[in-house]
């Protein structure tokens, strides 16, 4: 999955300006989220292919769910879950460690970001921005990175993170499948 999905995900948020006064609480996910996080993981993709008019993504719930799992069972793969206080998922971050020479140590790879519709402009994204900063600061991960689509109906996810420290570093993210 390319690391720009999440973002795309995150633009679809910020595009329609819903706002809602709801309590809810962003906790780390276990294996019992698994299901959920997936869940909303489906819905982020079809967005996607909804914008970009492209069938880019085969996804399948069951599959997606136990590679969650396997991935927070091997403690490299971090997800934190929004929830609402009936339990209802609201939305999710997933961030894995990597590691770099010029990244002078281990930082997070942020793969994935999603928010549901009708939670969108709530300030759930944020939260979840600041819980995941929280979260690399205790793993001593010397910064978070994100990779954003280059393509124009993206630019409020652009503009999301900004707002949330991050900064344009130049370059672009290439891929070739193996």
């Amino acid at each position: 999955m390319p690391q720009w999905v999440w973002a795309l995900g995150l633009d679809l948020l910020l595009s329609e300006s819903i706002r809602y006064d709801m309590n809810y609480s962003i906790q780390r996910a276990n294996l019992n989220d698994a299901n959920d996080i997936a869940a909303m993981v489906g819905e982020l993709l079809n967005e996607i292919m909804i914008v970009i008019g492209v069938q880019a993504f085969n996804f399948d719930l069951g599959q997606t769910t136990m590679q969650l799992k396997h991935y927070l069972e091997e403690g490299k793969y971090f997800s934190f879950i929004a929830r609402e206080p009936n339990g209802e998922a609201v939305g999710f971050v997933n961030v894995y460690e990597s590691y770099a020479l010029y990244a002078e140590g281990a930082f997070g790879t942020i793969p994935e970001f999603y928010v549901r519709p009708n939670y969108r402009s709530s300030g759930v994204g944020a939260q979840l921005a600041k819980t995941l900063k929280e979260f690399g600061k205790e793993k001593g991960w010397k910064r978070l990175e994100v990779t954003t689509p280059p393509l124009p109906q993206f630019e409020k996810t652009l503009a999301f993170y900004e707002r949330e420290g991050f900064a344009i570093t130049g370059g672009r993210k290439l891929k070739v499948n193996l």
